[in-house]
């Protein structure tokens, strides 16, 4: 009689998913196809890897369907197999390192929240918050990333650009900064930036795909 039951199939199967996720690099894949449908060339150039070690990981991340392939023309395009699943599953890893490695703790501190100790605002504040016309919702993200997807009514300043466009942004109003994630740090330098010029600003608790993954409404651009 074999010794291998429905349970321990399953585990060995969960088994493959994490160590599927145990690697940096495709931690941070998985980050930015959260953001929307990529190419491995589009891939990699965001994450600094080469094509190979990008494909290479990406394979990696396919055979345990954590994202998935379509082809448009010459093209092979991934997108993550189950968006709100795998954000879930991504924002949970976070939850329990944050909780049980020091390491990310003393990260956690130095640098994230020397820039922001505020509170961040949770997404139904800011639900209601956007149903009174109470704030400027500030995308930080690159521009493309804006065109895939965004929050209803968001403006998008790019970080890099954030200096010279002050002028947009309404200085009687709060502003509420997101970006790709709760560990994106474009959010952070934009909170620290605005506060230092007298904004009144506060950072969205995660970001887009976890917005997005809530199931609240998103916009494009056209």
């Amino acid at each position: 009689m074999s010794s291998t039951g429905p349970k321990q199939a399953i585990y060995a199967s969960l088994a493959e998913v994490a160590q599927a996720l145990g690697h940096p690099h495709r931690l941070e894949l998985l980050e930015h196809l959260a953001q929307g449908v990529r190419s491995v060339e589009d891939l990699s150039a965001r994450a600094h890897l080469s094509f190979a070690n990008t494909s290479r990981h990406l394979q990696i991340l396919r055979r345990t369907r954590l994202v998935e392939t379509e082809r448009r023309g010459k093209h092979v395009l991934y997108s993550l197999a189950g968006d709100a699943e795998v954000v879930a599953l991504i924002k949970a890893l976070g939850r329990v390192g944050e909780r049980n490695v020091a390491e990310i703790g003393r990260v956690m501190a130095d640098y994230f929240r020397a820039r922001d100790a505020m509170e961040p605002v949770s997404r139904d504040d800011l639900v209601s918050r956007l149903h009174d016309g109470m704030v400027t919702v500030l995308d930080v993200r690159p521009e493309d990333e804006f065109a895939v997807g965004h929050l209803p009514g968001a403006l998008n300043i790019p970080l890099a650009e954030l200096e010279r466009r002050l002028g947009e942004l309404p200085a009687d109003r709060e502003v509420i900064a997101y970006c790709r994630g709760p560990y994106c740090v474009l959010s952070f330098e934009a909170v620290a930036a605005l506060r230092e010029r007298g904004y009144l600003v506060r950072r969205l608790e995660d970001g887009y795909p976890e917005w997005k993954a809530a199931g609240l409404p998103v916009e494009t651009a056209a």
